[in-house]
């Protein structure tokens, strides 16, 4: 099959990232939301991203990485003890793991988009992985614009209860799928069907600043939602309408940042898992996102996920 073998390294790849950081958030996050030093998150963010380098530059030497992290900081002489801290959280996956090696498998993650590239965030919702909540590790693969894998790990999220820590897979024409990040069967998953209309709900942002809720409220209202928003961090909330916990995610532009392009690692992973499970994905106003320009969607403004039946509605009423 196509993808399967980029398919299979990214799973084992985002496993071992979340496993990393599961680690550093058990054992140093609680101390740091105390003291308010977000070096912790550094710590993990730092991990994931050398972990999963390490994965694709091995399997897959050729493939450019655009990732969100750099090594720069962790070479200078004040940062060897944060270095070492990184270094020994690796270790715990990869034993003979050395500090040169593993700044320079993050900076893998400095390549360039072109017409065969992955892009990554170690840790999508910095906030939510602080105070215990939901976060993200992304991973995707592009050609030629196109999305053609896509793994999105969220250790924190549950939709049953007892089964906390999801993996959402996808890969181009083959649908999307739902297991635990253990490794448990995967399932075929699929958006919230027009005949559930009655039950619809959408997500959006924890922070106020990502997104114009009040707008987002009046839209999804005029789209037919009535039950109040769910919100929650990072690119979880894809994994939500995915699944079929909610019909739309709306990342509308903040009146305060009207400017801002959105990163191409904050929704790559998440875009194909959606599309894959029937929904649809446009910007603001109606145009595909477009992952061939560089770390930015400097062509788009905002995101509107949604399970596709609805998302004409949504995009008259933006």
């Amino acid at each position: 099959m196509p993808y399967e073998s980029e398919k299979n390294i990214a799973i084992q790849a985002v496993q071992a990232a979340a496993q990393l950081c599961e680690q550093v958030r058990r054992e140093i996050v609680p101390e740091a939301i105390e003291k308010k030093d977000k070096s912790p998150v550094t710590v993990a963010d730092f991990g994931a991203q050398a972990l999963i380098c390490r994965a694709l530059s091995t399997a897959f030497p050729q493939d450019p990485v655009v990732g969100e992290e750099d090594a720069a900081e962790l070479r200078i002489p004040e940062m060897a003890a944060r270095l070492a801290q990184v270094t020994q959280y690796v270790q715990a996956i990869v034993p003979d793991a050395t500090s040169e090696q593993v700044t320079g498998w993050i900076d893998h993650g400095n390549g360039q988009v072109g017409s065969r590239y992955w892009t990554l965030d170690p840790i999508d919702g910095t906030k939510g992985f602080l105070r215990g909540d939901q976060y993200a590790i992304a991973l995707a693969l592009i050609e030629n614009g196109e999305i053609k894998v896509g793994v999105l790990g969220c250790p924190a999220l549950s939709f049953t209860e007892g089964q906390t820590g999801l993996m959402g897979v996808a890969v181009r024409g083959e649908g999307a799928t739902l297991s635990t990040l253990t490794g448990g069967a995967a399932q075929a998953i699929q958006v919230v069907s027009a005949s559930q209309s009655d039950n619809l709900r959408f997500v959006e942002s924890v922070e106020s600043g990502h997104g114009d809720q009040s707008r987002q409220a009046a839209v999804a209202q005029a789209a037919g939602i009535t039950q109040s928003s769910l919100r929650m961090d990072s690119q979880a909330k894809y994994m939500a309408v995915a699944a079929g916990e909610a019909a739309l995610y709306l990342r509308l532009p903040s009146p305060k940042t009207p400017d801002y392009r959105e990163k191409i690692w904050d929704h790559a992973a998440g875009v194909i898992l959606v599309e894959e499970a029937g929904g649809r994905i446009t910007d603001i106003t109606g145009k595909p996102l477009d992952f061939s320009l560089g770390a930015k969607l400097v062509n788009n403004q905002g995101v509107v996920v949604s399970n596709g039946s609805i998302h004409d509605a949504v995009l008259a009423a933006l």
